[in-house]
């Protein structure tokens, strides 16, 4: 059972999904906060401090994405976007603006708990100097530049570790290939996406790591990269 002091905002113009949500998460023990557009929302994160946001794209007074870089000009809460918009572009800018992760309307009560937990596992289990990083049985030493997967250790490049660095220290949160891109190459290769393939191609099979089922890397189709708890 989840404790009651975590508290959750949803942003959201449906009422009856509000609704939907509230019922949800209340049985599971979660505290739940209401706003019905983007600016009730922005003052109700600044006077109830949530630990985490649940945000419709499509309010009424200001575009979900502008309500994203507001919330992260005031503090790191981890958001959730929620939205019928299906436009893999939209997903992508929702994520680049800094939301943690994306779920599409029409979705299951089980599928946005699952989701819950997982952002607020990845937001609050690793500290940002921490100098060994853990998902599961992965296991990625930054000082030593060590991997290992089950127990045995995995040599990769340069290249590959920082990948895995960066997904590992993310790890339950959805970075877009541009994210990746620019992080590790720089601004100039924001949209070589096929480069990053390769790439993540070549670190999943020392990983023996299959894309069909995944272990460690999930691919979301058109957007990123998610490092799956589960390994855990």
């Amino acid at each position: 059972m989840t404790t009651a002091k975590t508290r959750i905002l949803i942003i959201d113009d449906e009422a009856q999904i509000r609704r939907f949500i509230r019922i949800a998460l209340e049985t599971q023990g979660y505290e739940v906060v209401e706003a019905a557009s983007g600016r009730e929302g922005l003052a109700q994160h600044d006077r109830t401090k949530p630990q985490l946001v649940l945000l419709d794209l499509g309010l009424p007074d200001i575009d979900g994405k502008l309500v994203v870089e507001q919330l992260r000009g005031r503090s790191h809460v981890p958001v959730i976007i929620l939205s019928v918009r299906a436009d893999e572009n939209e997903k992508v800018t929702a994520l680049d603006a800094g939301a943690n992760d994306y779920v599409a309307k029409p979705f299951g009560a089980a599928e946005l708990s699952a989701r819950i937990r997982a952002v607020l596992r990845a937001h609050t289990g690793r500290p940002a100097s921490q100098p060994v990083l853990h998902c599961g049985d992965l296991t990625v030493d930054i000082s030593r530049r060590e991997v290992t997967a089950a127990g045995k250790p995995v040599k990769l490049s340069k290249k590959e570790f920082e990948i895995l660095h960066l997904l590992t220290h993310n790890a339950g949160r959805v970075l877009t290939h541009g994210y990746i891109l620019r992080t590790l190459w720089g601004p100039e290769h924001e949209h070589d996406t096929q480069y990053l393939r390769v790439y993540v191609g070549q670190l999943r099979a020392k990983l023996h790591d299959d894309p069909a089922k995944p272990r460690y890397i999930a691919n979301e189709p058109g957007v990123g990269y998610r490092l799956l708890e589960q390994a855990a």
